[in-house]
């Protein structure tokens, strides 16, 4: 599947709309996080060129598996994160959900939050915008957490009844394991993780997300 250059950023949580804190919480601005958050993608930005310039062993494997057709309607709302190989963001969190919002246009208004280093901890969140790929049955698309950087996002794995997805990468860098409830059970995760295994991954680096109910919980 031809990409962009600009669709292989690395990424996840962020976006050209400001990224907010809940009340009593300071805004991101202001947040040793942030800062770094900026920095990153500032970086991210030149990964892509020098892709160009090079050959990598990524472009030697075959693409990350696609869900063979996604009912975006039926894909939106919450997503709780059961296990990632997470961004620097990431790491720490708890109670880790993204939620999406089908928009008029096509597009996919998306919050990511979760509470910082504790399950009462912080809480944050991040805004992107996912714009479908035309012809990957809804199951490709570029997530834009900045104009014009659109990132590579693969819905790679579905469950038909649409309570469990796993969110890949062609970089095979960070991956998702998702599903509608915080928990799932212990031989489902197994059966997920083998299916990341399978698309390439090192899942050495996967890591259970903690999703522990308490106040200030998103």
């Amino acid at each position: 599947m031809r990409r962009s250059l600009i669709s292989l950023c690395l990424a996840r949580p962020g976006s050209g709309r400001a990224g907010t804190d809940h009340p009593g919480v300071s805004r991101l601005p202001s947040d040793r996080r942030s800062s770094a958050r900026v920095a990153w993608f500032c970086l991210s930005g030149l990964l892509p060129v020098l892709a160009a310039c090079a050959t990598s062993a990524t472009s030697a494997q075959a693409p990350v598996a696609l869900a063979s057709q996604v009912d975006l309607p039926r894909f939106m709302g919450d997503w709780y994160v059961i296990a990632n190989i997470p961004t620097f963001l990431e790491k720490g969190a708890h109670n880790a959900k993204d939620h999406y919002e089908l928009a008029p246009d096509g597009s996919i208004a998306t919050t990511f939050s979760f509470n910082a280093d504790a399950p009462a901890g912080p809480a944050k969140s991040y805004h992107s915008t996912g714009y479908v790929v035309a012809g990957t049955g809804n199951a490709y698309w570029g997530m834009q957490y900045f104009w014009p950087i659109r990132a590579d996002y693969r819905i790679a794995f579905l469950s038909p009844d649409y309570q469990q997805t796993v969110i890949a990468r062609d970089q095979r860098d960070y991956v998702w394991i998702m599903a509608r409830t915080p928990q799932i059970p212990e031989a489902d995760l197994t059966r997920l993780t083998a299916f990341v295994q399978a698309q390439g991954y090192d899942v050495s680096k996967l890591q259970r997300v903690p999703q522990v109910a308490g106040p200030g919980h998103p």
